[in-house]
């Protein structure tokens, strides 16, 4: 069957033709159609039109993306930021412009697909761990990184469908005595979401230093378009002069940059939404724990129902999907971290009503 989404994306949706509650996608926080994020890109369309036609470098900058790039720097602290046309340039961008950092990368199985274009780029040699395995990093480790070679570890923060954390404290312990030691980390699903402030899997797990390189995304989230690096001066200029995406790339659109920046200044303005987001992920989690399912208890907004649990999971997006309820189904093989015979993933919204949710669980327990 072929799935259409008829109306704006939230937590009710109507898809070919009748209203479902909507648990699928990645718009945490509902900002894909927020009323002022919505009214922020028509305004700035009419304004200024879809696109400049040319880069920042050149007449392409306007006070809408300038209003944008203060948003991204006031919210995660930092200098300087660098937005670009979409998230999947993150690690490409970062992996090119700092190989003069490192000599050979490290890369999670499951991580984003970006991560080998990434390697491909840079011209470094790259060699493939075990999903979330940190004694598979030690003995790949062992094996591969000869003296005076500095690593690249390279992982989603929140894997996509199964909404699992890399374990970057263990990571660094593995790591530890090894000079140089770099990490580069895909935030795109904990951008916004993971640690108090929002700023990604870094500050989850309290990590601060040197050589700590995350790139989020706009589209999720954030509720807007394209992809973000922050940092200081000096890391972004760098990015700008040695990564080629950078200056190949034209901006993102301006109606996608005014909604993303009012998207920005709401979260900013109001950290009890990451907390509304927790507290109706721990909710849900021990939900299905309560009707046996096996699920961690994390912040993480993704879960993932596989076959492991026993369940069918094509059967079950199907028949949820006869109640009106929406998850996604996901193959094997259908995309990164999907485990063995494919799986169901619910996103949680912080926009998500307690009714919809005890909806969800119970229609999952009616159904296995």
């Amino acid at each position: 069957m072929q799935y259409v989404m008829e109306s704006e994306a939230g937590t009710q949706v109507i898809i070919n033709k009748k209203l479902v509650d909507y648990f699928s996608g990645c718009g945490y926080f509902g900002f894909q159609s927020h009323p002022e994020v919505v009214y922020a890109a028509g305004d700035a369309a009419r304004k200024y039109g879809i696109s400049s036609a040319t880069t920042p470098a050149f007449y392409g900058n306007n006070p809408i993306l300038i209003d944008l790039q203060k948003k991204i720097t006031r919210f995660f602290g930092t200098k300087n930021a660098l937005y670009y046309a979409s998230g999947c340039f993150g690690n490409p961008i970062l992996m090119e412009g700092l190989k003069d950092e490192y000599e050979i990368v490290f890369i999670d199985k499951e991580s984003h697909y970006s991560s080998r274009v990434g390697t491909s780029l840079a011209g470094k040699p790259a060699v493939i761990f075990e999903h979330r395995n940190p004694e598979d990093l030690r003995q790949k480790i062992r094996e591969h990184l000869k003296p005076s070679q500095r690593p690249l570890v390279v992982c989603d923060g929140i894997f996509p469908i199964s909404g699992e954390i890399s374990p970057l404290l263990e990571y660094k312990d593995v790591l530890k005595g090894i000079e140089g030691t770099a990490f580069c980390v895909d935030d795109a699903h904990a951008t916004g979401v993971l640690g108090e402030k929002g700023y990604g899997t870094f500050e989850y797990f309290g990590m601060k230093g040197k050589k700590l390189y995350s790139s989020g995304t706009f589209s999720k989230a954030l509720g807007g378009h394209g992809g973000i690096i922050a940092g200081d001066e000096k890391l972004i200029m760098k990015l700008k002069k040695n990564s080629s995406l950078v200056n190949a790339c034209s901006t993102i659109p301006i109606p996608s940059a005014a909604a993303t920046a009012k998207a920005i200044e709401i979260l900013y303005k109001n950290p009890g939404l990451r907390k509304q987001l927790w507290s109706n992920v721990v909710y849900t989690k021990k939900g299905l724990r309560s009707i046996g399912f096996d699920i961690t208890n994390t912040p993480s907004p993704i879960i993932c129902i596989n076959m492991k649990m026993g369940i069918n999971a094509k059967t079950l997006q199907e028949e949820l999907f006869k109640k009106d309820i929406a998850v996604t189904y996901v193959p094997e093989g259908g995309y990164t971290s999907v485990p063995k015979g494919g799986a169901i993933r619910i996103s949680i919204f912080s926009t998500h009503t307690r009714d919809q949710i005890d909806r969800l669980i119970e229609e999952i327990k009616r159904t296995i």
